[in-house]
């Protein structure tokens, strides 16, 4: 009995130094292992996604009720 507590323990504490391996093995870091194309396009479709958000409600309420937020961060994502 006392020799699996002492083996749980050792255990433990193992699995607390290593810690951050053991998570990156089980849940890796996704945008740790993306090529520069593929982080390149997660931008660009975030950036797609947040137009679409404003311009669906610039088709709902018309563009002049658009906060001044929402046309200043329409104008910078046009930009790009």
């Amino acid at each position: 009995m006392n020799t699996v507590l002492i083996l749980l323990a050792v255990a433990v504490i193992f699995a607390y130094f290593f810690r951050k391996d053991i998570k990156e093995k089980i849940k890796p870091n996704r945008e740790k292992n993306l090529t520069l194309d593929d982080q390149f396009n997660s931008k660009r479709r975030d950036r797609e996604i947040e137009i679409d958000q404003i311009l669906s409600k610039i088709g709902k309420n018309g563009l002049n009720d658009l906060s001044k937020e929402d046309k200043k961060r329409l104008d910078e994502l046009s930009k790009k």
